[in-house]
């Protein structure tokens, strides 16, 4: 997944601003697209869950994945972090949309799986 996101991510901007990005994912875990959700400051942007599971209803995805940058190359989860994951998580439960992981991306191949840390 990692991998997929980096393909989107701008270069020139990843240490400067954070950037919101969602994978949809069929039924197979193959990825169907990939949003660009929203940049924003260097502590943060925006990521609306509407905005989310639109895309994802009119795309008939099974699944997504989420990832965000942090500009600062600080791999650890913040609130705010857990507090969006839980909130797009519940979100795609009412709707029968997985959510499958969520990705911060540090600097220079760095990134941690929330998934891979039993978040």
């Amino acid at each position: 997944a990692y991998n997929v996101f980096m393909d989107f991510y701008p270069k020139e901007t990843l240490h400067l601003q954070e950037h919101f990005f969602v994978a949809y994912l069929n039924r197979f875990n193959r990825v169907l697209g990939v949003l660009h959700l929203s940049s924003g400051g260097i502590t943060g942007t925006v990521a609306d869950i509407r905005l989310i599971f639109g895309c994802a209803l009119k795309a008939a995805a099974s699944g997504i994945i989420i990832s965000h940058n942090h500009p600062s190359g600080n791999l650890k989860v913040s609130d705010r972090d857990k507090d969006v994951t839980k909130k797009i998580r519940d979100a795609g439960d009412m709707l029968d949309i997985k959510l499958m992981d969520h990705i911060i991306v540090g600097h220079e191949g760095q990134y941690l799986s929330f998934s891979d840390e039993g978040l």
